[in-house]
């Protein structure tokens, strides 16, 4: 599976740097030849897409190299990092052509079309709309965030060249020139395209909130074991695309052996395995009482005071010991008040409202819905 995914990933790569190669030389000689600052201007984005189809091409392959003792989690990050580069490349390349396009207006140069040109721009466009929409498709296929932004570029590039077409009509009905202009309006398209896949990446580089389907779905799957009464403080780690691991906390009556308890987590590591592709390298287990109504009106009790505060999330994991007059618990924070406070802010309520018990109780991060 995973070879499969690098092959297309190579294979709508090596495309896409035949197509802009090509591309990128007919426009350098439209370019030259009528002396179109905008021409030149696609033909050079053309070329930067070309070395980012390279560097993604480059990216995959490392990103293929088998876990070893200094990284077990594999390479697959690597590929967060090529696209960290892709998105500097057209940040550059947008920056660079900026310059050259306040140049221009500074300094105009008169341009001169012929049928020829007008032809090779439209089949530009044309070229890279099929592409665009290729490497995109491919992209979302295999997880690809390199191939993506790629797509989402030539997308955008047949939209910039769609605009050199124009001033090009323009010039030739009117003799207005507007070359510079739609050049610093490409230069900019493609500024702020960068930024935003530059932003994208770092975001998978810090860690995104999971995402809620997959999340909800891999509870079911838990909650579907009649053992099972919640489950609890999933966190997900990403190791590069459809590299997820896992680990989750599980709910189970307090009379269940560890023989028992071994057989479920193992059934359940598997089926999440089977039916959501991540794994879970670790579950938790919490206990709770059973045949004791007096612990459940207890837990309803706690239950009402804690979330009787709005960043207090959610409460579970909880267990009481009558006798020895314990209660422990875990309970979901919020992101709008710092763990510290709201762990006094507990604490004295706890006191105030059940004197004569001792509480251990732990804060989790609101991490995944």
């Amino acid at each position: 599976m995973e070879n499969n995914r690098d092959n297309v990933i190579i294979r709508t790569s090596i495309i896409g740097i035949i197509a802009n190669v090509f591309l990128a030389s007919f426009k350098a000689f439209v370019g030259v030849v009528s002396n179109s600052i905008a021409v030149t201007l696609d033909a050079v984005n053309n070329l930067s897409d070309a070395l980012s189809s390279i560097i993604t091409i480059v990216g995959t392959k490392l990103a293929g190299k088998l876990p070893n003792k200094k990284h077990p989690f594999g390479y697959g990050r690597i590929e967060y990092l090529s696209a960290m580069i892709v998105s500097g490349i057209v940040l550059y390349a947008g920056l660079t052509s900026l310059v050259e396009s306040v140049k221009k207006i500074i300094s105009p140069e008169k341009a001169d079309y012929s049928a020829v040109s007008l032809v090779i721009i439209v089949s530009a466009i044309v070229v890279k709309l099929i592409l665009g929409k290729y490497v995109r498709t491919q992209g979302e296929k295999v997880n690809s965030g390199s191939l993506i932004a790629s797509g989402k570029d030539a997308s955008f590039d047949a939209l910039l060249s769609t605009s050199v077409l124009a001033s090009a009509v323009i010039f030739l009905l009117t003799g207005l020139s507007l070359e510079a202009y739609v050049g610093a309006l490409i230069s900019v398209i493609i500024i702020k395209s960068g930024i935003e896949m530059m932003r994208d990446t770092v975001d998978e580089i810090l860690g995104e909130r999971a995402d809620k389907e997959t999340t909800r779905k891999i509870k079911a799957l838990i909650k579907e074991e009649p053992e099972v009464r919640g489950a609890y403080d999933l966190i997900m780690y990403n190791y590069g695309p459809d590299k997820n691991y896992a680990s989750v906390h599980i709910e189970v009556p307090d009379t269940m052996t560890v023989d028992k308890l071994d057989k479920l987590t193992r059934r359940i590591e598997k089926r999440v395995m089977e039916e959501s592709g991540v794994a879970l390298v670790g579950v938790g287990v919490y206990s709770y009482n059973t045949g004791d109504n007096d612990i459940a009106r207890l837990q309803n009790a706690v239950s009402k005071v804690v979330l009787s505060h709005e960043w207090a999330v959610s409460m579970h994991g909880f267990y009481a010991d009558l006798d020895t007059k314990e209660i422990r618990f875990d309970v979901v924070i919020s992101f709008d008040i710092g763990q510290a406070e709201a762990m006094n802010i507990l604490n004295k309520d706890l006191r105030d409202a059940f004197p004569d018990y001792k509480f251990m109780f732990s804060p989790d991060v609101d991490v995944s819905d």
